[in-house]
């Protein structure tokens, strides 16, 4: 038991390393390509700290088995991470204003693009919503064309937010590869790091797929219902402790961008998979997690069209909707 409860932990610590690597490399990536911090948090960053819980559910329905365990598995990763970014990555988001309220100019007003994070909210609930939709739908080729249209949406997505990208200039970290051989941070290291840390994030995904099966077994849990909660909060850290940092150091697009950005992102690809992969049938317990994700980010939506600003209250009504699951949870017995 204890072998593979160290293997599971063992393979969040490759994976979250990897992410960093990657986060790290896709910054100077985007630094060098000359984009500004929209592009840059909603997509490069927000796409690469969403590899390793894309990974996963690929790893899990894609190359393994294919039992039962590992499908529920692939689906609560892909369920489980739009759900943790809109409620404990935004509750995690408002705290961090309130913590760090007295280094900032805007105290605890959040300095955002309104009408740029405004379109990624609404855009994550109309398609999040469809793709939970499509599990109710039995005819198989209505899913395919489904799935098709949420890869197109996320393409037109990209196409939107670079045309309004502006571009500016933010802080970098050096790069870690170039920082280690004490070298320029040339384009060919940025692009080893990343390949790097892809390789990373695979082999941990693999290792975390076999690690996650088996210990909930041990524990007599369901898998669908670990990987709902385990899965994505470790998978998300890369988002929340990016958020926390540049709110920290009053680089709020950058901190909401990545939050946004990775929901848009989820909403869509990982979805697709699913969809395009699985039968994609959802139980309540996946269903009761995407209505807490919807309403979560509705609450923010609605808060930035009536009040015209963002601060951490609305943010905070994420931990609320995570708590009602968690509870949910509970109440069933993790079965």
């Amino acid at each position: 038991m204890w072998f593979d409860i160290t293997k599971l932990i063992t393979s969040l610590g490759i994976i979250l390393l990897s992410c960093e690597l990657f986060t790290n490399g896709i910054e100077w990536l985007g630094w060098k390509l000359k984009f500004g911090d929209g592009v840059v948090g909603s997509i490069f960053s927000a796409v690469g700290t969403c590899l390793p819980e894309t990974m996963i559910p690929i790893i899990a329905i894609l190359f393994t088995t294919g039992s039962e365990n590992n499908v529920d598995i692939g689906i609560g990763a892909i369920i489980g991470a739009p759900f943790m970014l809109s409620t404990l990555a935004f509750f995690l988001t408002g705290v961090s204003v309130l913590v760090f309220w007295k280094r900032r100019k805007s105290a605890i007003a959040l300095r955002v693009n309104k009408k740029i994070l405004s379109r990624d909210i609404g855009f994550f609930i109309i398609i999040y919503s469809i793709g939970v939709a499509a599990s109710f739908i039995s005819f198989q080729p209505v899913k395919y064309i489904i799935a098709l249209f949420l890869f197109g949406c996320y393409f037109y997505y990209i196409m939107l937010t670079v045309r309004h990208d502006v571009l500016n200039y933010y802080e970098l970290e050096d790069l870690y590869l170039s920082k280690l051989f004490k070298l320029k941070p040339d384009m060919i290291f940025i692009v080893i790091q990343i390949v790097m840390a892809l390789n990373g994030i695979i082999i941990g995904a693999e290792i975390f797929v076999g690690s996650i099966e088996r210990t909930a077994e041990i524990f007599g849990i369901s898998a669908l219902a670990l990987s709902l909660v385990i899965t994505p909060v470790a998978t998300e850290l890369p988002e929340k402790f990016n958020s926390i940092i540049w709110i920290s150091k009053r680089k709020d697009t950058l901190a909401m961008g990545n939050i946004t950005g990775a929901m848009v992102f989820q909403s869509c690809i990982p979805v697709s998979i699913g969809i395009l992969a699985t039968h994609w049938q959802l139980d309540m317990k996946a269903i009761v997690s995407a209505l807490m994700a919807i309403l979560s980010s509705l609450v923010v939506l609605l808060w930035i069209k009536r009040k015209g600003s963002l601060t951490p209250v609305p943010l905070m009504f994420g931990g609320v909707f995570y708590a009602v699951f968690i509870g949910y949870l509970v109440s069933t017995g993790f079965k």
